[in-house]
């Protein structure tokens, strides 16, 4: 699945927020933004993006393993991945997290290596070595970087992680306490319960259904799980190999025959994916979290495959409803209505159909003027064409996020791994610009037409069901579910203020915080800054290549939750910051489904 947030991977786009006329609506009447006029500050430049992106080196080992190599000689440095064409998609149904835990598991030691040992080498060499793979993802990625002085030693270390993983029971014993410790303070964060349920409600017994696995899951694997996994999918013939950097073709074969090259093809499980089925008609899901002070609202359809000729025109009908700042749902819900920090909308594409959907959180009591706008936008760009100006604006967006990231190496090869994984032409990032430009508003309000369908509108609330079930039952027949996703035939007492809330315990968290990731490519810094407005939590996260609005934050304990909403070329992906707080200090990890994990450590401006 194409997700966004991998500052290492994929270059992120800049929507800056525009000023906008105070409009005052009626009560109980659902207004937009229709008569504003949004003045551009520089000249606009309408001829369309013509690129010819760099040629990589391709060519098949022996044994199979795919090679791509991509050299760009502007710095002494090198990314390099390793993708197992299978993932989390490929996990049995009685342990969907087998594949994550196989990625896991992998720097924590090897039949000569200790985990402590690995990590005292990757610190000595300077490098970074990652490893991942989402419960819904059709692929595993282990990733390396460092400097290109360190190649041989760094490469050495990465194929021992892959070849000759042990998967030791004492260090998988303690990442699954951390696991369900995490578990639980997930299942206590509103953002998490929407999730989970729209995933649950959109694919049924689907694979794509998973977003965590349960407590009794993970307590089920074992090393022996995990080696099977292994030897059933690790294999050279089910794998591409892909370097961005400092370095030469030639050799970089030449290495990997002496270290690959031993590496034995053989007989890969083919996936079997179900068909994804509709949901049914339209229905809301309440999720009763007694004495919040918020509702998350999720609202969504079924959409499309990653190869769908309909991606494009989806793509700019995304940006008009909910893709940035400058979008509908933003312009309405925040700056027209002040109802939340953020309104905005998303699409996933994969090898199964992906989903539309929309979110927002916003105070109780303004439930149900948030839906009456998030339908009401819904309808508009179903029944009304875009006029010229939005639209075109649209798209210059989609074209501007693209080409500021032709600017990094590494997304270069994201966008050469992302082809050949789905399938798509091999000229297809070339034409990318003139297909988006290609799109008409017919073709847009085509597509609004077809998977924005309010008959089958799936609706996802959590919220306090006594001061919201009545207003959730006016747009859909309700069905009403505890935290951990299990019926209720009636709200739950009230939680005597004990129940932790997204503006719970924020006040140690409120601030502005300077970020340091470790990446593939070296240490990423980051700016964090958290507001609250209320019972509201906002704010934004700077990185290098843009800035991004924080959607939720809470505090249990020592323990920080953190959400940021990330969106690349119409997808949205939901970033999750989680770390532990220790004074004026944090230190964490930056996470999001199906991406590596990025570790980091934080502190707090005074």
């Amino acid at each position: 699945m194409k997700r966004m947030f991998e500052i290492t991977n994929r270059a992120l786009t800049v929507v800056t927020a525009l000023a906008l006329a105070a409009i005052v609506a009626p009560a109980q009447q659902p207004q937009t933004l229709k008569g504003v006029v949004i003045k551009g500050k520089t000249p606009v430049n309408t001829d369309v993006l013509k690129v010819a992106l760099p040629k990589a080196y391709e060519t098949k080992l022996g044994n199979g393993l795919q090679v791509i190599v991509l050299e760009n000689h502007k710095l002494p440095t090198f990314t390099m991945q390793m993708v197992i064409l299978s993932g989390g998609l490929n996990a049995p149904a009685n342990q969907p997290a087998t594949a994550q835990y196989t990625a896991t598991m992998l720097k924590e030691g090897t039949k000569t290596r200790s985990g402590k040992q690995i990590a005292e080498a990757i610190e000595s060499l300077g490098a970074t070595i990652i490893a991942n793979a989402g419960l819904s993802s059709p692929t595993s990625s282990i990733m390396a970087g460092g400097l290109t002085e360190n190649f041989d030693q760094i490469m050495e270390l990465f194929a021992d992680v892959i070849l000759n993983p042990s998967f030791p029971a004492e260090d998988l014993n303690k990442l699954k306490t951390r696991a369900v410790a995490q578990l639980r303070f997930q299942r206590s964060q509103p953002g998490f319960l929407a999730g989970e349920m729209f995933s649950k409600v959109m694919y049924g017994e689907h694979p794509a259904s998973r977003v965590a696995p349960t407590t009794e899951q993970i307590q089920g694997l074992t090393p022996d799980l995990l080696k099977q996994f292994h030897a059933a999918y690790y294999k050279p013939n089910n794998a591409i190999f892909a370097v961005v950097g400092d370095v030469n073709s030639a050799e970089i074969v030449a290495k990997l025959e002496k270290t690959f090259g031993t590496w034995r093809r053989g007989d890969v499980p083919q996936l079997d994916l179900p068909k994804v089925n509709e949901p049914g008609a339209s229905k809301v899901y309440l999720i009763d979290r007694p004495g919040s002070e918020q509702t998350n609202l999720i609202l969504g359809n079924l959409a499309i495959e990653r190869n769908d000729p309909d991606y494009y025109a989806l793509d700019v009908m995304n940006q008009v409803l909910g893709g940035g700042s400058s979008a509908r749902l933003f312009l309405n819900l925040r700056e027209d209505k002040g109802y939340t920090y953020g309104a905005y909308s998303g699409f996933t594409a994969a090898k199964y159909r992906g989903a539309f959907r929309a979110s927002t959180e916003v105070q109780t009591d303004v439930t149900k003027g948030s839906m009456e706008e998030l339908i009401y936008e819904f309808k508009r760009i179903r029944d009304e064409k875009t006029p010229a100006d939005e639209f075109d604006r649209a798209k210059r967006t989609i074209v501007g996020s693209f080409a500021l990231q032709l600017e990094s190496p590494q997304s270069l090869l994201g966008d050469i791994i992302t082809q050949k994984i789905y399938d798509l032409p091999a000229d297809y990032w070339d034409t990318y610009p003139q297909k988006i430009a290609a799109v008409t508003p017919d073709e847009v309000q085509r597509v609004a037409r077809k998977y924005l369908d309010l008959t089958k509108l799936q609706i996802v609330a959590v919220g306090d069901a006594k001061r919201i079930a009545e207003v959730m039952k006016q747009f859909g027949t309700a069905e009403l579910y505890d935290t951990d996703g299990k019926p209720l035939q009636s709200p739950a007492p009230a939680a005597n203020g004990n129940a932790p809330d997204a503006g719970g315990d924020v006040a140690a968290i409120i601030g502005k915080w300077n970020l340091t990731a470790n990446s593939p490519d070296g240490q990423l810094p980051l700016k964090l800054e958290i507001k609250s407005k209320g019972a509201e939590i906002g704010g934004a996260l700077d990185t290098p290549f843009g800035q991004f609005p924080v959607i939720s934050a809470s505090v249990l304990g020592a323990d920080v939750m953190i959400k940021v909403k990330a969106d690349l070329h119409g997808n949205q992906a939901e970033v999750q910051i989680a770390g532990k707080l220790e004074g004026d200090t944090m230190k964490g990890s930056v996470t999001s489904a199906g991406l590596p994990t990025l570790d980091f450590t934080g502190k707090k401006e005074k």
